[in-house]
């Protein structure tokens, strides 16, 4: 076959509702690419803002009378599914499904097929995962169609299953015993970086179908990569006791406990981990040349991963991801376990006055109009973060009866403004943690509703133990103040 000779040759996703496949879709749409997106369940792309720029088709890998359609006019196929962590006896599962992939293509006469494995030392026995990723890998090369073979280390993005687990083992364990891989060699990617090669593969000129090495700029050791992420999420330096007899069952059982991670899919990572993951050629170089702007650093990734915190989209950006947002953030089909531990508390009210009486109220909170409600509490909270170097409440704000983004609110930050919607407050005290404070009104058929939301992101066990810690007095403190606001509002007919 030859290669793909368009500039912008037809395409077809597998795995477009995982971690890879659901930011490289968007990409390739904005390349101006006719893309196909092959699902099981069609409907878990409904919240994918570009699943109506693409033709979404149903159909299973493991069934090869269900491809013929998805695979018709299609120049370049992207194998992005995985079954770790989905089957007991995933290398089989894989390994059908190479063949069907295959045997489809050739019947529609694909051009291309762009396969991302794992990176792995050649002189080793490998793990399940590894080997089944090389096997996979090994079917689609000798299958007579022109294959790319990317071979990625641990991407480093949020949602990535690999990242995941080094974030939450950081998070949460600030002194940890490890296995003894946590010294072994890893050459970390951005899932940007990784976004690039595979969105290049599509029309890159390539001498032989074979495998490529790709990976980031920095090769460190398992343990400096979650001392580096400590660094860059604020916490202390961690403790790591090394123990060189705890097996890969017994470190997966561990890893299952601490992280949110499936104990199905946190084996096969740790088994993964058992050897060095650096690249052993660039001759990746040769045919697709790096970014513009150079391969991403660790550090920088990590940074990039975690940027959403710092913007105040903890949970927003799941729902409102578009090709628009960095590849580092979360969309809708990334895994639940990925996504950021939260803690929230609601209150509501319905109040029986208009929305824009509610929300002129809602909009001239703090400074001297104070916070609703239990205002002792208040000055000696915010008394405590002025002695302790925090803004305290001694800011107030600049307009007593409007607000935009960017004011100074006592010791808040206004985040958002949607008037007479949605007002979002982002806490500049001195806590172990991040937190918002949202009130959103909406109207009702006999006046208008608020609902108020508080949203805290912990930073380490400290974190989640001042959560709990304060929980009781949080609640009975914006249920008053949810009250309070209603009553106010009303008072002024």
């Amino acid at each position: 076959m030859q290669s793909p000779t368009s500039p912008t040759p037809s395409a077809l996703v597998t795995g477009a509702t995982g971690y890879i496949g659901g930011r490289l879709a968007p990409r390739l749409i904005e390349r101006g690419h006719d893309v196909r997106v092959l699902a099981r369940t069609p409907d878990k792309l409904a919240g994918a803002p570009w699943a109506d720029d693409a033709k979404v088709i149903k159909g299973d890998l493991g069934d090869l009378g269900s491809l013929e359609d998805a695979f018709t006019v299609v120049d370049v196929v992207y194998h992005l599914v995985h079954s770790m962590g989905t089957n007991k006896d995933f290398g089989a599962e894989e390994r059908r499904s190479a063949l069907n992939v295959v045997n489809a293509a050739r019947k529609a006469g694909v051009s291309r097929i762009v396969y991302l494995s794992g990176l792995h030392p050649s002189d080793v026995k490998l793990s399940q995962h590894l080997s089944s990723r090389t096997e996979v890998g090994e079917i689609l090369m000798s299958s007579g169609i022109e294959t790319i073979v990317l071979q990625a280390g641990v991407v480093i993005g949020s949602g990535s299953a690999s990242f995941e687990m080094i974030r939450h083992l950081t998070e949460r364990l600030p002194v940890m015993t490890t296995p003894k891989w946590v010294h072994n060699k890893i050459q970390p990617i951005s899932v940007r970086d990784v976004l690039h090669y595979l969105i290049e593969a599509a029309t890159a000129p390539v001498p032989e179908s074979r495998t490529w090495d790709i990976g980031g700029p920095d090769v460190l050791e398992y343990g400096d990569m979650m001392q580096i992420y400590a660094e860059v999420a604020g916490l202390s330096r961690r403790r790591i006791l090394v123990l060189p007899l705890l097996t890969p069952t017994l470190a997966s059982l561990w890893v299952g406990s601490v992280t949110p991670i499936p104990g199905g899919l946190a084996r096969p990572l740790v088994e993964s981990l058992e050897h060095d993951a650096i690249a052993s050629e660039n001759d990746i170089n040769s045919v697709i040349k790096p970014p513009p702007d150079g391969l991403t650093g660790y550090r920088t990734s990590v940074e990039l991963a975690l940027a959403r915190i710092e913007r105040g989209e903890v949970e927003t950006a799941w729902s409102n991801a578009s090709p628009g947002y960095a590849p580092s953030e979360p969309i809708p089909s990334d895994p639940q376990w990925a996504g950021e531990e939260t803690y929230t508390d609601s209150a509501s009210a319905e109040a029986s006055v208009d929305p824009a009486t509610l929300w002129k109220v809602i909009e001239s909170i703090g400074g001297k109009n104070g916070w609703y409600g239990y205002s002792s509490a208040w000055k000696l909270r915010s008394w405590a973060d002025g002695l302790l170097g925090g803004p305290g409440a001694s800011r107030g704000r600049r307009d007593p009866r409007h607000l935009q983004p960017g004011d100074a609110l006592d010791w808040w930050r206004v985040e958002t403004v949607e008037s007479g919607q949605l007002l979002r407050l982002r806490s500049e005290m001195l806590t172990p943690g991040t937190a918002w404070l949202e009130f959103s009104v909406s109207a009702t058929e006999n006046g208008s509703r608020l609902d108020q939301r508080t949203v805290f992101y912990p930073r380490g066990i400290v974190g989640r133990l001042y959560w709990f810690a304060n929980l009781p007095a949080h609640k009975t403190v914006f249920a008053a103040m949810t009250k309070n606001i209603v009553a106010t509002a009303e008072s002024l007919r």
